[in-house]
């Protein structure tokens, strides 16, 4: 069973947004509103500003949101400064995810660890597991911490590695086995990412861990199913439902951040709806 303090935080976000949604903050230089471009001096004070614009607008109808590391880093040397103030601007009754699917081992790992839990001082993160348990356990050794492993992932070449069968089962569901075992083992919490693009797979491992909170991506752009998404959410499955270009980039003119809330709360009350309908 995952730490009752992690499960408490996400229940509580959850409640007072009525909202499973979770806001991908990836901003891309070239997708803002042109104007951002001559308003601000600077890359990285473009990107802080639509942020904080879509972050406040947003935010009624969401109780996460996740920063992919990559659009933080490609902005050069300033990119941390960027990611960490972001996450500070985030309501501190949201779940904030750092994006960053890492999975070294050693010393790295802890390194990165301390980077995402300490320095950023985030809820949650990504872990790649095919190195196994070395790669996992520095951040599981935050206590009150998500990791987030990649079980079953959206992307269309996924098949290539976790559909192999081993001992009978596909590779991911041994993987699934495996990371469950290890957030009883230490004071982390265990989290899965499972793609909406795959609801056979998303059915079947919530039967089997129906304690364990899903990241569940592909949403939108990517075509997954929210009825898939909502069995997943019955009767008390947590879960985290991401979107992020169908959120952002509502729209490319100066109501960005007015579509984006329409984006944001009209995602929530279908995944509501859906899930009421489950549940009847």
């Amino acid at each position: 069973m995952m730490k009752p303090d992690f499960i408490q935080r996400l229940h509580d976000a959850q409640n007072i947004s009525d909202s499973m949604v979770c806001v991908g903050l990836d901003p891309d230089l070239n997708k803002l509103p042109e104007s951002f471009h001559v308003r601000y001096g600077s890359p990285q004070s473009a990107v802080l500003a639509f942020n904080e614009a879509i972050i406040q607008a947003t935010a009624p109808y969401s109780c996460a949101y996740k920063l992919n590391a990559a659009f933080y880093e490609s902005l050069g040397s300033c990119g941390f400064d960027v990611l960490k103030t972001t996450v500070s601007l985030i309501p501190k009754d949201k779940i904030r995810i750092i994006d960053a699917k890492r999975g070294d081992i050693g010393n790295t790992a802890s390194k990165y660890a301390e980077s995402i839990f300490g320095l950023l001082e985030a809820d949650g993160c990504t872990v790649a597991p095919y190195m196994g348990l070395d790669a996992v356990e520095p951040f599981l050794a935050y206590e009150g911490r998500a990791v987030f492993v990649l079980i079953r992932t959206s992307n269309p070449s996924s098949d290539q590695l976790q559909s192999l069968i081993a001992d009978g089962k596909p590779l991911y569901a041994h993987v699934a086995h495996l990371a469950f075992t290890w957030g009883e083992e230490f004071p982390g919490s265990i989290g899965f990412v499972v793609g909406a693009t795959n609801p056979t797979e998303l059915r079947d491992l919530r039967n089997l861990y129906p304690g364990t909170p899903f990241l569940i991506p592909g949403i939108g752009a990517q075509g997954g199913s929210i009825d898939a998404v909502a069995s997943a959410a019955t009767p008390n499955g947590l879960v985290l439902v991401n979107s992020s270009r169908g959120i952002l980039y509502a729209s490319s003119g100066e109501d960005f951040d007015k579509m984006a809330a329409n984006a944001a709360r009209e995602l929530r009350d279908k995944l509501n709806h859906a899930v009421n309908s489950h549940a009847d």
